[in-house]
């Protein structure tokens, strides 16, 4: 099995973050603009998404190409994006795409909801190897992060459907990342008894 390549950080992170800012960039750019496609009128915010395909498809490409792999998450988050990003320009709805974090949350929760009535925790099948903890951290935490992204499948379907495009855009680039960082980097934290240290050799 080959080892994934070593990249700059710093390039890791414009190319996996970078997509999103510079969507919510041509999305304020556009916003007010409407286009004619095909004799068919487009707003905006739906020609920021088409943009926004491709943006995020390169950048993929280039993270692949510079690292030899990618998560079944970036895989999986790439298939949303231009499923509903499709659906999106041909229905000419905006709808679509703000539906597709709900989505996206929602399947995440159900994921986690069905390991947890099997007595399972999924994540520990994907991360133990990288983060080491005993199987009760594993429970809580999964446990935990399965309420949290039901939580934002919720308060995505409430801010789109209540509050305005300029809103939705403004939290879906910017405020649910930081309340999943956040909430991720607190759980760590908070489970820190639970992780288990790696393996010393005693003699030396």
């Amino acid at each position: 099995m080959t080892e994934p390549h070593k990249v700059n950080p710093i390039l890791k992170q414009v190319l996996e973050l970078g997509p999103p800012i510079v969507f919510f960039l041509i999305y304020l750019r556009i916003r007010d603009e409407t286009y004619i496609l095909g004799g068919t009128e487009y707003s905006g915010f739906i020609v920021a998404t088409l943009i926004f395909v491709p943006i995020l498809l390169v950048a993929m490409a280039v993270l692949w190409a510079l690292t030899g792999k990618l998560s079944r998450m970036q895989i999986f988050t790439a298939f949303m994006v231009i499923f509903f990003g499709a659906l999106t320009a041909w229905f000419n709805d905006e709808r679509f795409f703000k539906m597709k974090t709900s989505i996206v949350y929602g399947l995440f929760a159900g994921l986690l909801g069905i390991g947890l009535l099997r007595g399972q925790s999924w994540l520990a099948v994907v991360l133990n190897e990288a983060m080491p903890m005993q199987d009760e951290g594993w429970m809580i935490l999964t446990r935990r992060l399965f309420w949290c992204f039901l939580g934002l499948a919720v308060a995505n379907e409430i801010i789109w459907r209540t509050m305005s495009t300029d809103t939705w855009v403004k939290i879906e680039t910017f405020g649910f990342p930081i309340v999943l960082v956040g909430f991720l980097f607190w759980q760590i934290t908070a489970l820190q008894g639970y992780l288990i240290e790696p393996e010393t050799d005693a003699e030396g």
